[in-house]
Order: C-alpha cells, then sequence, then structure tokens
C-alpha cells in the first residue's frame, strides 16, 4: 500500500512539473513575441523619424515663415527619438509628431510649387507607405500583447507568471487620433 502511494506521489509530482515548465516556457515564447513585435513597432517608427527631417526642409524652403512648427516638429522628433520608456509614453509623443506631420503637410497645401514637386510627392507617398507599417505593426504587437496577458492572467499561469516574475506589457495606444486613419496622398500624373 505504501509503495502505491509512493508511486502516486511520484506520477503527481512528475505531472506538476512538467506542467510547471510547460507554463514556463509558454510565457517565455509569449513575452518574447511581445518583445519581437515591440522591435518591429521601434523599427516602423525610426523610419517615420528618418523621414521628418526631408519633410522639413522641403516645406522649409518655400514657408520660411513657418519656423516655430518646424522647431516643434523637430524637437518632438528629436524625444520620440530618444525615449526609452514605456510604450504609452512614447504614444503620447508619436501622437504629437503625427499632429506636427499633419500641420506641415497643411501648410503644403498653401504652396502649388511645392505640392507639384516630384520630390515632395514622394516623400508624401513614404509617409503614406510608413503610417500604413506602423499601424500593421502596432496591431501586430498589441496582439502579441494580448495573447501574453491572456497566458499570464488566466489559469494556472496567474498562479505560475509571479512565481517566475512575469509582469504585464503595456499596450501600445497613439493618442492622436492622425494615425487611426490614413493619411491623404496626392498621386503624381
Amino acid at each position: 500500500m505504501a509503495v502505491g502511494w509512493i508511486i502516486l506521489a511520484g506520477v503527481g509530482g512528475a505531472v506538476f512539473l512538467f506542467v510547471l515548465i510547460a507554463q514556463f516556457n509558454r510565457m517565455v515564447v509569449l513575452r518574447n513575441r511581445v518583445r519581437e513585435s515591440w522591435s518591429n513597432v521601434d523599427t516602423e517608427l525610426q523610419r517615420r523619424h528618418e523621414l521628418i527631417p526631408n519633410l522639413v526642409a522641403a516645406v522649409k524652403g518655400y514657408a520660411k515663415h513657418e519656423t516655430t512648427l518646424m522647431r516643434d516638429v523637430t524637437r518632438v522628433r528629436l524625444a520620440a527619438l530618444g525615449y526609452r520608456g514605456e510604450p504609452h509614453g512614447l504614444g503620447k509623443l508619436e501622437g504629437r509628431l503625427a499632429a506636427g506631420i499633419d500641420r506641415l503637410l497643411a501648410v503644403a497645401e498653401a504652396y502649388p510649387a511645392l505640392k507639384a514637386s516630384a520630390n515632395f510627392l514622394d516623400l508624401q507617398q513614404e509617409l503614406s507607405i510608413t503610417e500604413d507599417r506602423i499601424q500593421a505593426a502596432r496591431r501586430f504587437y498589441n496582439g502579441n500583447v494580448r495573447d501574453y496577458h491572456n497566458k499570464i492572467r488566466t489559469f494556472p499561469g496567474n498562479i505560475f507568471a509571479p512565481l517566475f516574475g512575469f509582469r504585464q506589457s503595456q499596450f501600445f495606444q497613439i493618442d492622436s487620433l492622425h494615425l487611426r486613419r490614413a493619411p491623404k496622398v496626392t498621386m503624381r500624373r
């Protein structure tokens, strides 16, 4: 009888250990997916940040009186480039940056020669493509955060997650409606 209990305890311990290892491994995989998808978001934001100086330079050549706007956009871009905090804080900066880009593009509307410039039209097209890519990367990241949260918040993950130090990640939400709609692009003929 005692041997039976020992075998049962051994099997129960093995099952528990298997569940523990499987839970840990799944949480690691999901956390790594969140980190990887954040890297994709960061890459697309970097691409946008690299296009902004070209936009500022193009508008500056035509709209010399808009120096405050161009300075503000440049300042927010630099702040976003240097930001190392949580996605929520970056979302606020990116929302301000998107609003600044919108204002720069609106200023360009007042200058027909600028609007007709092939370089400016190419730049607008690149910005539009980049905005779409940012949105796709953001959706992918937020989907991975959702899956990770589901794992660490549901049973049995909610028991093991605190033991292994798994913490929630933040969703990446942009505080501007600008990035929730596709930018207007004028196509050249």
